[in-house]
């Protein structure tokens, strides 16, 4: 008999990520629009079904059920899959809402399905907590743009890779585990602050390395390391009079710029000319705001901290950094600063990018050198997620 997988799709998630607006909800979804950017999740999802298509073989048959139009279906058809159709309470025409997903979700439960994907962010995790909770095997697609939460695969491609695992039996019942459902109030985190919190728990087919782990923040105990860290990159920035330095998210970068003696955001991406005496020359800028920037300013560097718990350069709440500003800077211009608690609670594994692009994620892997303090660094490698 077939096994069967469900794929569900937030059509809206992750459009406020490039343009600074750090989600997608309220009134975030109307001023992402406003701007011109594209909606991606479908072609994310996509992504995982190509790679479980391709990594699935005749002797592990399976049916694929999907949300109706955007909210799977379409992203099935993209891959080449013809799916069963679950209405739930879709409604045809207008945009989808949270109560669709949480329809959809509990209609797949209520089939039996043997592993729920969805594509989204942390709002999507909560609403398929609320439709399935711990009853139901389930896994999330990276396509939102902040990704707290521990039920999401490292990249679409991994996701997909972990589906094809699980239907052939290489991931034994005893690897899946609870895993967290956290999401913050994106009010406050546009106006930086940083409020997440618990909403449950899903069961999460995990392979290490494919499954991201928990978003972790910084200790009190660790301030003073990411204080050396961010002296480090500071005499960096203070060398280079002639060079911008576009300064990414984290209370690590934070302390870059106090270090500077200059007031830039907490999670967004804020402009800075080196020198002696650096000035801040914008703040919280999306990526059409970078891109402009960059035109007046031929030598520029990024400068980002890698997402405590999870080791995401690029992908995860940074989407400002596209795939265009990342090649228009170079990779040869990432400065990379973390405390060495930061680095070492990683347990080996690598750093990750995720940017949707895969031909930059091959060229971004590598070893780079990480400051951690003055005239201190690491060498550390960097992998696709």
């Amino acid at each position: 008999m077939a096994e069967s997988i469900g794929i569900i799709v937030n059509p809206i998630a992750g459009m406020g990520g490039r343009v600074g607006l750090k989600g997608t909800d309220g009134d975030a979804l109307r001023l992402a629009v406003e701007r011109g950017v594209a909606p991606r999740s479908t072609a994310r999802a996509a992504e995982s079904l190509r790679a479980l298509c391709e990594l699935a073989t005749a002797d592990v048959p399976f049916t694929l059920y999907a949300g109706r139009g955007p909210l799977g279906e379409d992203a099935a058809r993209d891959a080449g899959i013809d799916p069963v159709v679950v209405d739930g309470a879709t409604r045809l025409g207008g945009p989808t809402t949270a109560d669709d997903t949480v329809a959809v979700a509990r209609a797949m439960k209520e089939r039996g399905v043997r592993l729920l994907l969805f594509a989204g962010g942390d709002g999507t995790a909560r609403d398929v907590c609320r439709a399935v909770g711990e009853d139901c095997l389930a896994l999330g697609i990276p396509a939102g743009v902040k990704i707290h939460s521990a039920v999401y695969a490292s990249s679409p491609k991994a996701a997909g890779r972990v589906a094809a695992d699980l239907l052939s039996g290489r991931i034994p019942r005893s690897a899946e585990k609870l895993a967290e459902v956290m999401d913050i109030d994106e009010d406050a985190y546009r106006s930086g602050r940083l409020n997440a919190r618990l909403y449950g728990y899903l069961c999460v087919p995990y392979e290490r390395g494919r499954v991201q782990n928990l978003k972790s923040g910084s200790a009190a105990s660790d301030a003073a390391s990411q204080a050396e860290a961010a002296q480090g990159a500071a005499v960096l920035v203070e060398s280079e009079p002639d060079t911008l330095f576009l300064v990414g998210a984290g209370t690590t970068t934070r302390a870059l710029l106090a270090a500077l003696g200059i007031e830039g955001t907490l999670l967004g991406v804020d402009a800075v000319q080196g020198g002696t005496h650096p000035q801040i020359l914008a703040t919280d800028m999306g990526e059409r705001e970078i891109l402009t920037i960059l035109d007046g300013h031929p030598t520029a560097k990024i400068v980002v901290t890698p997402i405590g718990g999870q080791g995401f350069v690029f992908g995860r709440g940074n989407q400002q950094f596209s795939p265009e500003v990342i090649r228009r800077v170079g990779r040869e211009n990432i400065a990379l600063l973390a405390s060495p608690a930061k680095i070492t609670a990683l347990r080996g594994a690598p750093l990750l990018v995720d940017t949707g692009d895969e031909s930059l994620d091959a060229a971004l892997e590598g070893y780079y050198r990480i400051i951690t303090g003055p005239g201190r660094s690491i060498v550390y490698g960097v992998k696709q997620g």
